[in-house]
């Protein structure tokens, strides 16, 4: 069993919603990433999405797009941040660890040589945006091979095939973008996230992470209704934009401000 799925398991068996929170590798500086991601552990984290910089972040809104720039200004590749999961590991055996990104990077080393190499430093899991599963012939395997979870996104418009194809070819979890946009475009919709999580269980095997749109407390204790993860990225990231020329110590303090407000509002939500 993969840290993830283990994760999840425990959860599961405590009644508990994980709380996923996303970072872009390298921003504001490459050397605040490793204590930003033992900061989210320490304010509740279950799981660490860690952005993978790449100029052309197509399903990213504004807000994560800047943070990209930033951490591409500091010329942060594939390699920094593998490194980057490498030092965290250091200190974390346990807190599972997502590199999400786009595919070119992964391409650019080739499959079985990032898998090797991800694996090798302590990544569990893989999300890449522009790949779909029907067309990751050779990504999977390669994946597989070197046991890291394969996740792959749904949306509201995702047709029953593609559900299927992500039922199959994924593992860890499926991430549910609960809204038709980029990243931090609008507020998420409960309503029909309901009514969407009904008919994704019909299809869909994994634990369901529900991720776009949530940014506050409220947001978060809905989604934690109706998911198994949620999981908040543009909420956090703009606040690195917002004291990005502070010191590290005013960025964490406002970004474990903002942890401590999802993960307390997801513990209501589990207790109820």
């Amino acid at each position: 069993m993969s840290r993830i799925s283990q994760k999840f398991a425990d959860l599961k068996a405590q009644g508990k919603t994980a709380l996923i929170p996303y970072v872009t590798a390298g921003d504001p500086k490459p050397n605040a990433t490793v204590s930003l991601m033992h900061l989210l552990v320490a304010k509740g984290a279950d799981m660490i999405e860690l952005g993978v910089p790449f100029s052309d972040p197509m399903a990213d809104g504004p807000v994560i797009q800047k943070a990209v720039e930033r951490a591409l200004a500091h010329n942060v590749s594939m390699d920094d941040v593998l490194e980057m999961v490498r030092e965290f590991r250091e200190k974390d055996a346990q807190t599972p660890v997502i590199l999400m990104g786009y595919l070119n990077p992964v391409e650019h080393m080739g499959y079985e040589a990032f898998a090797n190499a991800a694996s090798s430093v302590g990544v569990d899991a893989v999300l890449t945006v522009d790949m779909p599963p029907e067309e990751s012939f050779g990504y999977t395997e390669a994946m597989q091979e070197h046991d890291l979870d394969r996740i792959f996104l749904i949306s509201p418009t995702t047709p029953v095939g593609r559900l299927r194809a992500v039922n199959e070819k994924g593992s860890g979890f499926a991430y549910y973008v609960s809204l038709k946009g980029v990243t931090g475009s609008r507020d998420v919709d409960a309503d029909d996230v309901a009514v969407q999580m009904q008919r994704l269980k019909g299809e869909v095997d994994l634990p369901m992470g529900i991720g776009f749109g949530i940014r506050n407390g409220d947001a978060a204790y809905a989604m934690a209704k109706q998911g198994d993860a949620v999981i908040v990225g543009s909420a956090l990231v703009s606040l690195i934009e917002a004291n990005e020329h502070k010191d590290l110590y005013e960025i964490e303090l406002a970004i474990g401000n903002k942890m401590q407000e999802f993960r307390n509002a997801i513990d209501r939500a589990d207790a109820e």
